[in-house]
């Protein structure tokens, strides 16, 4: 019989991970919650996540979310679609707080490179946060358009990405390559699909990734024994039978 190679080898301990982790969603409790946590180093929000979490006031989630976690980056973004309104937008967004970085789209939704709104922004000083990146020419224009940027995130939507059939891992691989040479800035591995995503982003050297709650509650899941989870997992099949009163 043919030897197997060994595909069970122990991961990375969490604690040894030099990728950091910010936790994306707009779970006020959730929120609260995760940042007792040390292990996550910021936040991540989007008009998506917090319609979803039923939010109808923007400044006052926001304003409210701020005095909760004073201490780690934390990203708002823009709505508006035209540059002035979106460069208003970005100022008074910045203006609540020390820790505050603006998401700006890549593009309008008329498909407009939305550089010179960043060139001009990340001039003033405002901490950016570029989003719903997907392309390496993308992350190429932006990172020249960030040149003067005091700090910066480029938002990469790997799992997107990984959502239309392509692999995003030796994309990002590259991204961390052409952001090298501007060291304010920061790649953000976004839109991860699964806990392994994490353990992708770190051995590339991804510098962030933004992980939703229900990924993270996956955490304690790491290095758990694959013998013992085949057992716990064939016992939840039999538990789930029984309890549904099945018969054959």
């Amino acid at each position: 019989m043919k030897t197997l190679p060994d595909l069970t080898l122990e991961p990375t301990p969490v604690s040894r991970l030099t990728v950091k982790i910010f936790a994306d969603g707009a779970d006020r409790d959730g929120m609260r919650e995760l940042a007792q946590t040390p292990l996550i180093r910021g936040f991540t929000t989007n008009p998506t996540l917090m319609r979803k979490a039923g939010v109808t006031d923007y400044r006052a989630f926001a304003r409210e979310i701020l005095a909760m976690i004073p201490d780690r980056p934390i990203s708002f973004e823009v709505f508006a679609d035209e540059f002035d309104d979106m460069e208003r937008q970005a100022r008074d967004i910045a203006e609540w707080g020390d820790n505050v970085y603006v998401k700006i789209p890549v593009t309008t939704t008329r498909g407009e490179f939305c550089g010179s709104l960043i060139r001009g922004l990340a001039q003033a000083g405002v901490q950016l946060n570029v989003t719903a990146v997907f392309t390496l020419s993308q992350v190429q224009a932006v990172a020249e358009a960030l040149q003067a940027a005091r700090s910066a995130f480029v938002s990469v939507f790997a799992g997107r990405i990984a959502d239309t059939g392509r692999d995003p891992v030796p994309l990002m691989a590259t991204a961390v390559d052409l952001l090298r040479p501007y060291p304010r800035l920061e790649l953000i591995w976004a839109s991860p699909r699964e806990l392994l995503n994490i353990f992708q982003a770190d051995a590339i050297g991804c510098h962030i990734i933004t992980v939703t709650h229900d990924v993270l509650k996956k955490l304690s899941l790491v290095g758990k024994g694959l013998p013992e989870y085949s057992l716990e997992t064939v016992c939840m099949f039999y538990d789930d039978a029984r309890k549904a009163g099945y018969t054959l």
